[in-house]
This record gives C-alpha cells, structure tokens and sequence, in this order.
C-alpha cells in the first residue's frame, strides 16, 4: 500500500513537471507546434471582417510575424511565391480567423518583403486540414486607390478598389471568390470592373535619382509610359510600366528593379516570378520585349511588348542677363 502510494506520489510531481515545462507557443518561436497552435496564432472575429491597404501599410514588430519555419510546416511555400521572390524574405503577419457554420476555418494574414505587401487569406477544412490560399490583393504604389478584402457572413470573399477621378469622382471595382465545397479551393465568381478609364498616370518612381544614362520617362500615350530611374545598386535600374492598348481593354503594369546586361540592356528577371522582360534602349527610344510569360501582371490578349519614345524633357527658361548701366 505503502509502495503504491509511493508511486502515485511520483507519476504526479512528474506529470505536474512536465506541465510546467511545457511552453505555450508564440508567432515567433521556431519550437515545432500542432496545426491548433498555428491556426490559434490568429484572433478570431466574427464576420464582417474588413481588411485594409493601411492595415498592411502599418509597420508590425518582428516578435509578432510568423517563424518562416513554423509557417512552412502548415502553408505551402508556392502561395507567398505568387507575391514574392525568396530574396524578399517575406515576413507573414496573423490578422484575423474566422469559422463557418460547416466547421471551415478562414484566417487572414497579412505579408510583407522588400517593397511588397500583400493581404492573404487561407482556408482549412473541419479536420483543421489546409485546403487552398492565395493573396487576395496586393498593395499598389498609386496614391488615388484605397484597396481592401473582406469576408461576409455568408463566407464570401470580395476584393475591393476605389480610385478617386480627376473629376472628383470616385470608380469602384472588385473581384467576389468563394470557396468551391466540391473541389476546395478558391473561385472567382463574380466581376466587377472600374466603371471609367484612367485619365492620367501617377508615376511611383518620379522623384527617384536619374544618375544612369537611359534614366528618364518613355511615353506612347498619355496613358502608356516607362519610367527608367536609378536602383539600389549600381548594377540595378528601377522601372515603372503602365500600357493600355485595344482602347483601353488590355492594360498592363508592372514595378520593379531590373539588372544591367549591358550598357544599353536592362532585364526583369525575378525569383519565383514568371514574368521575363528586356528593355533596348537608344537615344531615342526603349523597346520592351515579354521574353517570358506575364500574364499575372497584365490581360491575356496583350503584351508588353512596344516602343516607347522617349519624352521631350521640358528646357528650364533663360535667365536673361539684366542690362548694363550706361
């Protein structure tokens, strides 16, 4: 009796001492954890949820993003490459769960790396099994849109962007996903584009330095422009592309840093991205070439490819020299 009760003292200290040493799990931490543990990281709320381009603007302590380790346990890795290279380094941020009625469960992160921000959104099924993902919009460096994603009480997704008019208006579009019971992954299934036309482009990289001799802007068009300015390195060139071609049914536009070939050839040629493009410069003109596909950045019935004169650089006024006193 003596000896049994001995024992039983013994399994308790030790059960009690392993609770003790048992660490609650944190973003950060790089300890391995159960899907729960992960899936807990994000707060959760009660739909309508609203996420927006400020919320992802808004700089987060490194102590509250996801270990990139403990993140790959649970999400593929093929989800943030949609977004960013590896060299970004992407830091993910939990945002927010939500939970259907049929035991699916949501959850919103948002993510950023190098001069990238993009709001996700990831579904898990009952089981807590991961079931699909994707980012919902990404941050544009236009100073005339607001962005934001959202999810309703009936699990629909929206994607949503305003832009303010040079007329005082203001253009709404946005994309609706659900998530498809049959094959588990995310649908577009409704469309609505921005009612008016650009009327005008806000160049993002105007006010970078033009120290690299093709540094300037090529235009086609109000509404078609390359911008060339320095990069980080000197070995990198920063560019902004904006084209509408087929009145305006096929845009495209794409931001980024472009290694030097040669003194007159620029490449994009970036980690996980699929898009390749080559810019010739002359004197008088730049050539962009779609080398490789870039579908995701512009319509399907158009390319990149063009000429862009270069543009008439306005001539600062003469200062006339004030006469002499006779």
């Amino acid at each position: 009796m003596r000896f049994t009760l001995c024992l039983f003292l013994i399994v308790c200290i030790a059960s009690l001492a392993s609770c003790k040493q048992k660490k609650t799990a944190t973003p950060s931490g790089d300890e391995p954890i159960e899907i729960a543990d992960f899936i807990g990281f994000f707060p959760e709320m009660t739909p309508p949820v609203v996420m927006t381009d400020s919320l992802l603007n808004r700089k987060e302590k490194d102590s509250l993003a996801i270990n990139p380790n403990v993140f790959a346990q649970f999400i593929p890795d093929t989800v943030l490459l949609k977004v960013f290279s590896k060299s970004d380094k992407a830091k993910v941020y939990p945002v927010a769960r939500i939970v259907a009625k049929g035991g699916e469960t949501y959850l919103f992160a948002k993510s950023t790396g190098g001069d990238k921000k993009a709001a996700y959104v990831f579904a898990f099924d009952k089981k807590d099994k991961y079931l699909d993902g994707f980012p919902i919009f990404r941050v544009d460096a236009l100073p005339l849109t607001q962005q934001s994603a959202s999810i309703d009480k009936g699990m629909n997704l929206t994607s949503s962007v305003i832009r303010k008019n040079a007329d005082g208006n203001s253009s709404e579009g946005k994309d609706v996903y659900g998530l498809s019971q049959g094959s588990g992954k995310f649908q577009l299934i409704m469309t609505d584009a921005l009612d008016d036309k650009l009327t005008e482009i806000l160049n993002p990289i105007d006010t970078f330095p033009r120290k690299f001799k093709y540094a300037t802007d090529y235009t086609n068009g109000k509404l078609n422009l390359v911008s060339i300015r320095d990069g980080r390195r000197k070995d990198l060139v920063s560019f902004f592309i904006h084209f509408e071609k087929n009145n305006g049914e096929c845009t495209g536009e794409l931001k980024g840093e472009a290694v030097i070939k040669s003194p007159n050839v620029v490449e994009y040629r970036e980690g996980g991205d699929p898009c390749v493009l080559r810019m010739s410069f002359t004197n008088a003109a730049v050539t962009v070439k779609e080398l490789e596909g870039c579908g995701a950045r512009r319509g399907l019935r158009c390319s990149f490819d063009g000429v862009f004169p270069r543009k008439k650089e306005a001539k600062a006024p003469v200062k006339k020299k004030p006469a002499r006193k006779q």
